[in-house]
């Protein structure tokens, strides 16, 4: 019976050491590469770091510089926070957070509790007409 890390490469098409190696093995639900190890699927892409540099830190999770799922390229991914990999994303949440501008073109400005607010819009709001 062959290695879990010959198993492993088997199902990786690796047309060079700087493009995406892409998983040609079964996939998750949410689009990710999953392999059959000890008895229970483990993430492809983790799988492929953790052969490559070591064990991930507890609470870490593994960006894909590349944004590709399917990738399983060492060389594609870093470890970050839950947070930091969020940020990186491209969810509308995340679209939106990164907008300086409400809709009606107004500068957001920044409260100390971190939310943003249009000042412009909220006078307008309750006012009637913006302050000049």
């Amino acid at each position: 019976m062959a290695l879990p890390c010959e198993r492993f490469w088997y199902k990786v098409s690796q047309p060079s050491a700087y493009a995406c190696w892409l998983w040609r093995g079964g996939t998750r639900g949410n689009g990710y590469g999953k392999f059959w190890l000890e008895g229970h699927n483990v993430q492809a892409h983790r799988f492929a770091y953790e052969l490559t540099y070591g064990s991930i830190p507890l609470g870490l999770q593994i960006d894909h510089l590349c944004s590709n799922k399917l990738c399983v390229n060492p060389a594609h991914m870093e470890v970050v926070t839950g947070k930091e990999n969020i940020l990186r994303g491209n969810g509308v949440g995340v679209i939106n957070s990164r907008k300086e501008h409400c809709p009606q073109g107004h500068q957001y400005k920044v409260r100390s509790d971190g939310h943003r607010r249009c000042p412009q819009c909220r006078y307008i709001g309750h006012k009637g007409s913006a302050p000049t």
